[in-house]
Parts: C-alpha cells; structure tokens; sequence
C-alpha cells in the first residue's frame, strides 16, 4: 500500500480527490465484490483472491487455490437464523474448479471440480437457499456444494450471464438466445430437484453480453451489435426495445459523427444497470438513459469516454459512475434541461403510423405528451485519473469512498478528501488528549 496521494482540486463537485493505492495482484484485475460494509474482494487473471478493509486499504487475506484465471465470483452469505451470519465468497476458474472461501478466517471451505468446461456465471438465489453455475451446462447447487440437478450440454459456447425472475424462474443468456429455466422441487418427498426449460427467446440478432434485473415484474438484456430488450418478467414477452444508440437522427440535439459504417465494438452493450425507473446502458464509447416508463432514451452522452465503457453504475443520488478502457473513472449527473416551447408535430409522422389529418386528437395527445415530456442531459461533474491501463469494473462504498480495478493489476480506493481530512484530524486531537498534551476545557 503506497501513502495517500491526491488529485487536482479543480473539479469542484468530486469528492474523490485522495487515492490509496493496493498492490498485491500480478496480473488484470476483472472483478470487485462487496463483503459487508466494509470488505471487498477483488480477483482476476492470476487466480488469486484478495480480501481487503475498504476503510483503510489493509490487505485482510490472500486466498490461494486456483492454477489458471478466475472466471467469476459471488458472495454468498449464510442466512440461517439460528446461528451466527457467516459471509462466505464462492469463485470460478478456467482450472474448471469452484471454491467456497470463508471470508472471516480466509480458509477455503470446499472445492469442486467435476466440471466439463469452464463457468463463466455464478448466481445465488436467496430465497431458495441455492447457487447456480453457468457454463455449457446449467448446475445447481445447496450450501453443502451437493449438486442438485443440472440441465444437458447446451452449447460449446456456454452460458455467459444469469439473472433471477420470479417463480423459481432463472434467464441464461446462450449466444444470442435467451433461454428461461424453471427450478423445482422433487415432489416425491426426497430432496432431488429438477431445472427445466420452459422458453427459448431469439429476438436479438447477436451475442447478448448483458442481462439484469430491474424489479420482479421486468429484466432487460443488451447485445453485441447494440440492441437494448426489456422484457416482462413473469411471461417473458417482450415490453420494448431500443436498437438505434448509435443513430443520430433519434438523438438530435447530439452532433453527429462523420462515419463511413459503425464497427460492432463501438454498438455493443457492454453492461446494463437500472433502478426502479430506469435502465443505463454502457454502449461503445457512450452511457444512455432509457425511461422503462416512456420507453425512449431520455439522456446520452455519445462519447462519455475516449474507448469503449466496461462498468456502470447508478449512486443513490442523480449520479452516475461509469470506468472505461482508455484507464478513466468518471462522475456524471443526471439533470433535467431548461423546457424550450415544444415545436408542432409534423404530421408526416402520424401519417406512417396511419393515423392521418382526419384524426386529431391523436395528433394533439402526442403533441402534448412531447410538451410535457421533461428533457434530461448527462453532465461531467468528476473525472478520476489514476489508472494505467483499463478499467473494468468498481465498487461504491457510499462514504468509505469507490474502489476500482484495472489492467493495470492495480486497486484504487478514491477516497472524499474532506472527509479523509477531518478523520486525520480527529485522529490526532484523540491521540493528544490522551497523551496529555492537549488540556480539555469544558
């Protein structure tokens, strides 16, 4: 760990302007997971697993036991309510192994290797008390590491992402298919269980590389060449989509680029997050806000950063983080646009849907839906530069600060400099008082 440094104090409304620095990995940091309030993990390319106090940057444990690249983490917390919560994290490798770590005494508590490929997915589920493992097959898995039941190969390409749904349902993203399993109980009174395919959806025209969750009525998916799908979560049909990001025309007040054809790695939707309004979407050099309600993007900024974005992540407040290949960590806030007097709809418009000059209600009912219809912009309120080389994903610890990893093999905490200051403060003036060096008036 290398003593504090900070960043420039221009950026008025960063709070991150201290950085500590975390060294230990010897290869790319891919993955951060929160522990509790105040312990992560971070784990990556040279298999090995790191604990550490978000606080204070202390290296807590250094978990070893995979050979080759971890593929994926989890935490899995204990939720018996009989004994003593214990936070356990479960990892997966290229080694084609999964282990089970305690992340209190940093011991490994169970290992399996009866895997046929690599996992590329873990997901637990709660409310059943299981885990999943995604990979050319779909397993499942109780506390004990008892394999429960697993689907039939799939494909060599495997499962890439999961996510829960209501009634005991789970959605795999296969290649450009979504596949939607349903777990269930043995009804023979035995503690077999049974995953069965209920529904295959093929509405995207490519890989899909991001699946999440947005309430236990909706989930959305985003592709390689730039779809964004929202589909209903208990019927899995298909609410809305957005298949333009890249297209000028349907985000006008943005300055078109001038280009001969847009390659898929500046379309494709890298990460999706949401929260109960809205879902932000990592799509080639740019973040987009798409309204669930309105169904249309609200907000964009097109070139949020000089290479593709990796991470997104809505704070609690308006903010927005989002970190990037070109190595930065940036801090945007969502704010509602000055209303111009809306202009008249064309009625060409109305024409390619049918509706014509005859029925004007329509025309007006739309027109006073633009009116109303509140305008948004992305505005760049912190940029974090620390990082070499790219970063893939970060954590938010509210006021312990914002964790990132990288290519790099570096972690960095992005600590509020003010914040920080008063702790040193505080520190001292105990540490004199207790030394007597300091008389304490009432």
């Amino acid at each position: 760990k290398s003593s504090v440094q900070t960043i420039g104090e221009e950026q008025i409304q960063n709070p991150y302007t201290e950085l500590l620095v975390l060294k230990g990995h010897q290869d790319i940091v891919r993955f951060l997971v929160q522990i509790d309030d105040c312990r992560f993990a971070s784990a990556g390319d040279d298999g090995i697993v790191f604990l550490w106090n978000a606080q204070t940057g202390e290296k807590l444990f250094e978990l070893h036991g995979h050979t080759h690249k971890i593929t994926a983490i989890a935490p899995f917390s204990s939720s018996d309510v009989s004994e003593e919560k214990t936070h356990l994290i479960i990892t997966a490798s290229a080694d084609r192994t999964v282990i089970v770590w305690d992340c209190t005494s940093g011991r490994q508590v169970q290992k399996v290797s009866c895997f046929h490929s690599t996992v590329k997915c873990l997901t637990v589920l709660q409310r059943l008390d299981v885990w999943l493992s995604g990979g050319s097959d779909l397993c499942v898995w109780n506390r004990k590491l008892d394999l429960l039941c697993k689907t039939s190969h799939l494909t060599d390409a495997g499962i890439s992402a999961l996510a829960e749904l209501p009634k005991n349902c789970v959605a795999a993203a296969v290649g450009k298919e979504l596949i939607i399993f349903r777990l269930s109980a043995s009804n023979n009174g035995s503690e077999g269980w049974n995953v069965l395919e209920v529904k295959r959806l093929v509405d995207h025209q490519d890989n899909i590389l991001s699946l999440v969750s947005v309430n236990d009525l909706t989930f959305a998916t985003g592709s390689h060449v730039g779809e964004l799908i929202v589909w209903d979560a208990l019927d899995w049909t298909k609410q809305a989509s957005e298949c333009n990001f890249w297209d000028s025309s349907v985000h006008p007040d943005v300055q078109p680029e001038i280009k001969l054809s847009q390659s898929p790695n500046e379309t494709s939707v890298q990460h999706l997050t949401c929260d109960e309004e809205c879902v932000f979407a990592a799509v080639g050099k740019g973040i987009y806000v798409y309204n669930l309600q309105m169904k249309r993007v609200i907000a964009c900024q097109r070139t949020a950063h000089d290479s593709s974005v990796l991470h997104i992540e809505k704070l609690p407040n308006r903010q927005l983080i989002s970190c990037s290949e070109d190595g930065s960590v940036r801090i945007w806030e969502l704010r509602e646009k000055q209303q111009l007097p809306a202009e008249p709809v064309p009625t060409g418009f109305f024409n390619m849907w049918g509706f014509g000059r005859a029925n004007k209600q329509a025309n007006q009912a739309a027109k006073k839906m633009q009116e109303n219809a509140p305008m948004y912009f992305l505005e760049l309120v912190g940029d974090l530069i620390g990082h070499s080389s790219a970063v893939q994903m970060f954590l938010y610890f509210g006021e312990l600060g914002l964790a990132t990893c990288s290519a790099d093999h570096l972690i960095i905490l992005w600590k509020d400099g003010e914040r920080e200051s008063s702790l040193r403060s505080l520190t001292l003036f105990q540490k004199l008082a207790q030394n007597g060096d300091l008389e304490l008036k009432l």
